[in-house]
């Protein structure tokens, strides 16, 4: 599955949250680390949802940039 991440430039560091999947959070040093760290995340964040019998939410949000 391929889920939307919002990266986000903190004091030092980069954060990133998955809107699809709250809760679901990671920070890093470097957008490169941080896009790491997130992957890593999503992967146990959804093994997390199966072992509880939960339901995997499928990827629903759109990321997009507009000019303004």
């Amino acid at each position: 599955m391929r889920y939307a991440i919002v990266i986000e430039k903190a004091d030092g560091n980069y954060s990133a949250y998955v809107p699809d999947l709250p809760g679901c959070v990671a920070t890093g040093h470097t957008v490169k680390a941080v896009e790491h760290e997130i992957r890593n995340a999503i992967r146990f964040h959804i093994e997390g949802l199966k072992e509880d019998g939960l339901p995997v939410p499928e990827p629903s949000s759109i990321a997009e940039y507009v000019e303004a």
